[in-house]
């Protein structure tokens, strides 16, 4: 069974950083691409960042650029997400998705029009809040 498991979401001060953690299993790490979307009340979905599965890449929105950073230890199947100089319109449910990369889905467009919809696989959420 293939599961994605988000964690470390939590309540943090403006300015402060969060490292989310997105651990997968029942699927080879390096064949998919990993992606984090988020949503806040209301609003659209965002693609925030990917993981391209084939070279280790990785794409940004230009709202998290130079403050959130995506990893992968494919020795423990986990995608993070470090999150710094939080701003309160990072507050959202935080979700990760894998797209099987035969599929070359541009991940961060999908994630955006569609959220977990388009992708192979989308975990449960871990909510983020960022106080100002």
């Amino acid at each position: 069974e293939v599961q994605l498991v988000e964690s470390g979401g939590g309540l943090v001060q403006a300015g402060g950083s969060l490292r989310l953690s997105c651990a997968a299993s029942g699927f080879t790490f390096d064949t998919y691409d990993i992606g984090w979307f988020r949503q806040a009340p209301g609003k659209e979905h965002e693609g925030v960042s990917c993981i391209y599965g084939s070279d280790g890449s990785t794409s940004y929105a230009d709202s998290v650029k130079g403050r959130f950073t995506i990893s992968s230890d494919n020795a423990k199947n986990t995608v993070y997400l470090q999150m710094n100089n939080l701003k309160p319109e990072d507050t959202a449910v935080y979700y990760c998705t894998a797209v099987h990369i035969r599929r070359g889905l541009n991940v961060l467009m999908t994630m955006t029009y569609v959220g977990g919809d388009g992708m192979d696989y989308c975990g449960k959420g871990t909510l983020v809040t960022v106080s100002s």
